[in-house]
């Protein structure tokens, strides 16, 4: 009885034992569900933040969804600090075992289970730790949670088998969610203590590393002592396990926890409305014509073009991972180098915001107590006021919620005019006040706006790329997405479609009032009457109107359409009048900045290059971009272009730029549209072509004066600040005394009149 008794004994052990570990093997497998697959555990975190990078290595910023934000950081770009607090306070012995410390689960299963002490500790590894954030659900109860335990136990041994210890330390630091957006030790790093990585210092890396324990209990923003506590008892265990001295342990926690804290999102960094373009661009898929409204086909026609000439414009639909899928800039960790140099970008904002936010915006705002319906133009009726204000309305956040609700229009409206408590914009920093929100469409539309690029003349690189003063409240891009009308900076265009007509610099053109008749119908263009004629030179440093007018009327307008295209503008839609020859089409800052690379670089017009590389997270190089470029015209023509440009500021009407420090060999041309509501410059330099339009945010919104709204006064001094910083910096490889490339023994003048026309009548043309 005795033996059968034993016998059942170590039978029922033997089967208990057996059944145990076909229960671990079918766990192991996978047999039971929640065991990862291979190619899941070989890349356990899926989700990085693409990181954007400047010409000079800067990070710009990252782009990320929620709860993603990560940044990869290798094992070598850990300080030893936070390495050994982390392994001296989570686990010991994480050098010797293979995923599982046997020793420190006995101990925790006989203090906790056993003799009932909760606070002995548990007995959960680094990699277990791990594989409990990369791969377990939570569990909502103690029975859950023991469930869970032995799967981590595998997948941590799996982990042990795939990876050696510092690529185990390093995906551990490189996913814990430290708060406030910072996911990973890099982004911890830099929220809070403003610092990359390697330049914590020991008591920062025992901070950090304390958190990991329970980073909401842990929080030094909201618990301060709390956290420095938990701090000084890494510091302790550092000193147990001898990494640091006892002396060195006691002096650093005697130290206060100071923090230099920032909260971060996609707007913080570098160049951001740079990056929400390229954002905007590299997720596009290809243009389908259903989905644009019938009022924005050329919309439609651009972005069309877009897709079949430039590579980067729906990059990651364009183009497929390993696994058939396509490219994520969310999550797949790329790392994307722009053309963009942080020094450049940096004058380019200072520049702008010198001149817009505080010299003009000023003066502006001089006539909000005399003006009616300021900040619009006092020529329009109270029902055109009325008109924009209902349209504005409509499209505001406010309208589309109230609407989803039921209200019809009539009771939206009535809103808009009831005060509420609101944080409003200033320069001088929010500020909280009550107000209705109609007059806070008003407020918002009374700042001035603008748009500035700088290209490298021979390769396109865009090296400085402001859309706007202030992201956050005013995000519509006006370097690259807004366009309005250009003015006068359109006439070297024609100018030089004339030169290539067989016209040069010293023909004489008629700068007189004339009146033409097309298609039965009167045109007389505004602006001054000089009498007589004027050379093709002087006319275009005056930029005088009716020479302009006169010479579309003597080549073809249509013509003169086909040069804009190859000077990169893509309005599908210019209409060939006469006054397409004063600039009454729209373009944006990019596209003319763009156009005018052609006359620095011998007639070869070069796109906006914005990147080029990108770089996927195992830093294998993806795609590589290179200068889009295209003839435009002779090289004789660019030469006697870059000539009359000279005489624009050396003379002309931009001769303002010889007054604010700048001496370099230039040239550029001004721009000012009807009624002063567009001003513009755009200005070249051997090397550098910049530009900038300053205006309002509606057309209607006009400048106080011509004197204010000129393009010579609103636009031009932003070019002349930002190429003052630029020549003058040291580090950047442009020389103020370089000269524009043009041979000594070219005659600009060398062919004695222009080319007869085809004898084509101006009726004929607009027919």
């Amino acid at each position: 009885m005795k033996k059968r008794i034993i016998v059942s004994v170590w039978c029922t052990f033997v089967g208990l034992i057996l059944f145990m570990a076909l229960i671990g093997v079918a766990m192991w497998n996978g047999l039971l569900g929640g065991m990862p697959d291979l190619e899941e555990l070989q890349n356990p975190i899926d989700k990085y933040a693409s990181q954007v990078y400047s010409a000079d290595g800067k990070l710009m910023g990252t782009w990320n969804r929620a709860g993603a934000n990560r940044i990869a950081v290798d094992y070598d770009q850990l300080p030893k600090a936070l390495v050994n607090g982390l392994v001296a306070t989570e686990d010991e012995r994480f050098f010797e075992h293979s995923g599982v410390d046997v020793i420190a689960l006995s101990r925790a299963v006989v203090k906790r289970l056993i003799m009932g002490n909760k606070s002995a500790g548990g007995g959960s590894t680094i990699t277990q730790q791990l594989a409990k954030q990369l791969f377990s659900e939570q569990s909502h109860n103690t029975f859950q949670r023991a469930l869970r335990k032995p799967f981590e136990w595998i997948i941590a041994i799996k982990l042990e088998k795939l990876y050696t210890k510092e690529e185990i330390i390093a995906m551990y630091l490189n996913y814990f969610d430290f708060l406030h957006n910072a996911n990973g030790i890099k982004n911890a790093s830099d929220v809070y203590f403003s610092k990359q990585p390697l330049d914590l210092s020991v008591e920062e890396c025992a901070t950090l590393v304390g958190m990991c324990k329970n980073p909401s209990y842990f929080n030094p923003v909201r618990y301060n002592e709390r956290t420095r506590q938990r701090r000084n008892v890494v510091l302790g265990q550092m000193a147990k396990n001898g990494y640091i001295t006892k002396a060195e342990s006691e002096r650093l926690s005697a130290k206060p926890l100071v923090l230099n804290y920032h909260t971060v999102d996609y707007r913080d960094g570098m160049g951001v409305y740079m990056r929400e373009y390229l954002r905007q661009i590299m997720m596009a898929e290809k243009p389908n014509k259903d989905d644009y409204p019938s009022w924005n086909k050329d919309k439609y026609y651009e972005d069309s073009l877009a897709w079949e000439e430039d590579a980067l414009y729906g990059w990651c639909n364009k183009n497929l991972k390993k696994d058939g899928s396509s490219y994520d800039i969310y999550t797949d960790g790329l790392k994307i180098y722009t053309t963009l140099d942080s020094r450049m970008q940096r004058y380019a904002e200072e520049a702008c915001y010198r001149h817009v936010a505080t010299y003009l915006q000023p003066l502006f705002d001089e006539a909000k107590g005399v003006r009616a319906n300021f900040p619009y133009s006092g020529n329009i009726t109270t029902k055109q006021f009325e008109n924009i204000m209902k349209r504005s309305m409509r499209q505001s956040e406010r309208y589309r919620s109230l609407k989803e609700k039921g209200m019809d229009e009539d009771e939206i409206f009535d809103t808009f005019k009831r005060p509420v408590p609101m944080t409003l914009f200033s320069y001088k920093g929010e500020k909280e006040v009550t107000m209705t929100p109609y007059d806070s469409i008003l407020y918002y539309k009374s700042f001035l706006r603008c748009g500035f690029m700088c290209m490298d003349a021979h390769t396109g690189a865009v090296k400085a790329y402001v859309g706007g003063l202030n992201y956050e409240y005013f995000s519509y891009d006006m370097a690259m997405e807004g366009k309005r009308q250009v003015g006068s900076t359109i006439k070297p265009f024609l100018y030089s479609l004339a030169l290539e007509n067989g016209w040069v610099p010293c023909d004489m053109v008629p700068t007189y009032r004339q009146t033409y008749y097309v298609g039965g119908k009167a045109y007389t263009p505004r602006g001054t009457s000089h009498g007589g004629s004027m050379s093709l030179r002087s006319a275009l440093a005056w930029s005088n109107n009716h020479a302009s007018v006169y010479l579309i009327s003597k080549l073809h307008p249509r013509q003169f359409i086909d040069m804009l295209h190859k000077y990169g503008i893509r309005n599908k839609t210019l209409y060939p009048s006469l006054s397409l020859s004063l600039g009454s089409c729209d373009v944006n800052v990019g596209e003319m900045v763009s156009g005018y690379t052609a006359f620095v670089n011998h007639g070869i017009r070069s796109a906006p290059l914005l990147v080029t590389k990108i770089v996927d997270r195992n830093g294998n190089v993806v795609a590589t971009f290179r200068p889009r470029q295209s003839d435009v015209i002779s090289e004789a023509s660019s030469f006697r272009m870059i000539d009359m440009l000279r005489a624009v500021v050396d003379q002309g009407s931009g001769r303002r730029i010889r007054g604010l420090n700048i001496t370099c060999d230039m040239g550029g041309k001004t721009g000012t549209t009807n009624s002063h509501s567009d001003a513009w410059f755009i200005g070249c330099t051997p090397q550098l072509v910049a530009g900038e339009w300053v205006g309002g945010e509606d057309r209607d919104i006009h400048f106080n004066s011509m004197y204010l709204g000129q393009g010579s006064h609103a636009a031009l001094p932003i070019w002349a600040y930002f190429m003052e910083k630029v020549l003058k910096d040291a580090t950047l490889p442009y020389d103020a005394d370089a000269k524009f490339d043009i041979p000594k023994d070219f005659d600009m003048c060398s062919k004695a009149s222009p080319t007869e026309t085809d004898g084509t009548g101006i009726d004929e043309i607009f027919e």
